[in-house]
């Protein structure tokens, strides 16, 4: 009776011998399965370069009736991972304007676990269909032959269209909480504005950038639920509909995926 190790030893020397039998083959990305992980690897860069780049900055307008001065602009520059209590304004060239220090000034809320999770899960996304496409373009026969990889690839898949509408949605909750902190409604939190300085809300950057990322996002979702099928139908729980038909000549039946 062969050993463990012995046996272990062969399984690994077998796997050796396949995955160094890289062979291009780009049939696969003609398919369903393989085209459509292609469309999620591309969306997947929307998703988290959208997000993840984000830069801007809310400005307002503050006058001194007791100075007589003119109205100054107060600036606070925020971005990912947007936290906003961390985000200081500031006002150039005078620091302290109507006799106050700005910078211990912040914007309201901490949005940065949301928008984290959104862009860690894009690109984790991201790098394994990169890993998946490379097994389907190089590694075609293995990943038919084999019946844990179609498995493991569909659970993957089942898992990331989950984890897609709950970063997603997270993330669109989110965003709507950050306009409304760096919007008109900043004039009512800052304190200075509540006794005898004259504040009014200048602008904010567009945020079209950010609403983009959450369309990409609820895009992956539909992308990988979709593919579930394709993906589905290359594991040993698919039961062709032709399984009681005749073989095609030499008894073999067509494959049932890419």
């Amino acid at each position: 009776m062969a050993s463990p190790v012995y046996l272990f030893r062969q399984r690994v020397s077998r796997l050796g011998q396949r995955m160094s039998s890289f062979q291009l083959n780009l049939n696969p990305l003609k398919e369903p399965l393989g085209f459509i992980k292609l469309l999620e690897w591309i969306a997947s860069i929307f998703a988290f370069a959208t997000c993840g780049g984000f830069k801007g900055k809310t400005e307002i307008l503050v006058g001194c009736p007791k100075e007589g001065s003119d109205n100054k602009t107060i600036t606070a520059s925020f971005g990912y991972p947007f936290r906003l209590n961390e985000a200081s304004f500031m006002a150039l060239p005078d620091v302290n304007v109507c006799g106050i220090d700005w910078k211990t000034q912040v914007l309201i809320g901490d949005y940065s676990s949301s928008a984290q999770f959104y862009v860690t899960f894009a690109v984790f996304v991201f790098l394994y269909c990169i890993a998946a496409l490379l097994l389907y373009v190089g590694y075609t026969n293995l990943y038919r032959d084999s019946r844990k990889l179609p498995m493991v690839d569909f659970v993957v898949t089942l898992v990331a269209t989950f984890l897609w509408l709950v970063s997603t949605s997270a993330w669109a909750k989110a965003l709507t909480d950050i306009k409304l902190a760096t919007g008109h409604n900043i004039i009512q939190e800052l304190t200075p504005c509540k006794h005898g300085v004259t504040c009014s809300f200048g602008s904010v950057t567009s945020m079209g950038s950010l609403n983009v990322s959450v369309i990409f996002g609820f895009l992956n979702m539909i992308l990988w639920g979709g593919n579930a099928w394709f993906v589905y139908k290359e594991t040993s729980l698919h039961s062709p509909s032709n399984t009681s038909a005749p073989h095609t000549q030499g008894g073999i039946s067509p494959p049932t995926g890419m």
